[in-house]
């Protein structure tokens, strides 16, 4: 497996979801239990998803080309919103089946083999989900994370579940099994809102978290100590591209060389501080009133 490529993991992915839906609907028609059902049917929201999520990221490794000049990065989004979608519709589908059963509770059938099934599914969300998080945190691959949260999630519904099912067959109390359902539901439906909310945010170009920002300004630090300013900072996150520009003021006596040559080292020093940062700065004497003044639309931040 390619490991430099977040592509690479999808089809990793595709493999283990179809693995845990079979696992998981297996254990729901042994049972019939719904707190199964709940756990079994959030898993076609995890195979749709991760064919997404390679359709995705093959879009996202395009380079720049003339329409898109930034890259194709964005294309992850397509995958974190849809999979935001349907984590939600999986919740309202298993609460119109835990009411069901609120109201009618049903006997359970074969507890023993079903719940070995889940769990046996339960592990293979666990792995999955601890190979695609620590690669999602190395290529910065939102995608990746995303469908990491999501397998994690799995992993403590489905262990709450089995709880829950073995509390019902020890005592014998058979609504247990939808209230679990619909707390499961619950859980599910705000995973879902952060989950789009993460996306929806990632669309409207947020710019650096604070600790990112805190490491440009360090880079930035040794710069002003020699009489170097800084201003119009602009940072934005576009899946695992991060882009920053701002406004590099010098003497006016200084050549275009060697202003040109300080503002190649200030990239490369950023480069080098936060990977993956692809970042412009505009050159300008610190005499002229309108190098103070020409900070762009819009807000910006100043290097202080």
């Amino acid at each position: 497996m390619n490991t430099k490529s977040a592509r690479s993991y999808a089809p990793f992915s595709i493999v283990a979801a179809l693995a845990a839906m079979a696992l998981k609907f297996g254990a729901y028609f042994l049972t019939g239990s719904v707190g199964l059902f709940s756990d079994a049917a959030e898993s076609p929201v995890n195979l749709i998803t991760a064919l997404v999520a390679f359709w995705a990221l093959t879009l996202a490794a395009k380079p720049p080309d003339v329409e898109h000049n930034f890259g194709h990065s964005k294309a992850e989004y397509f995958s974190s919103g849809l999979e935001g979608a349907l984590i939600l519709v999986a919740a309202v589908a298993i609460a119109v089946e835990a009411s069901q059963h609120l109201v009618h509770p049903q006997p359970l059938g074969q507890l023993g083999l079903g719940l070995g099934l889940s769990l046996i599914a339960t592990g293979i969300n666990g792995g999955v989900g601890l190979v695609l998080l620590r690669a999602g945190r190395r290529l910065r691959s939102v995608v990746l994370r995303a469908d990491a949260q999501h397998l994690f999630t799995d992993v403590w519904i489905s262990l709450g579940i089995l709880l829950g099912v073995l509390l019902v067959k020890l005592t014998g109390a058979l609504i247990l099994d939808p209230i679990i359902a619909l707390l499961v539901a619950a859980y599910i439906l705000w995973t879902g809102v952060l989950l789009l909310r993460e996306t929806a945010l990632g669309l409207m170009d947020t710019a650096l978290p604070a600790a990112q920002l805190q490491i440009i300004t360090d880079v930035l630090a040794p710069y002003q100590q020699q009489g170097i300013q800084f201003h119009a900072l602009r940072t934005r996150v576009a899946a695992s591209h991060q882009f920053v520009s701002f406004h590099v003021l010098v003497p006016g006596a200084w050549t275009v060389q060697h202003g040109h040559a300080l503002c190649e080292e200030i990239e490369l020093a950023i480069a080098k501080a936060l990977p993956g940062t692809h970042t412009v700065t505009h050159l300008e004497p610190l005499e002229e009133l309108s190098s103070w003044t020409d900070q762009g639309l819009g807000r910006a931040t100043d290097v202080e």
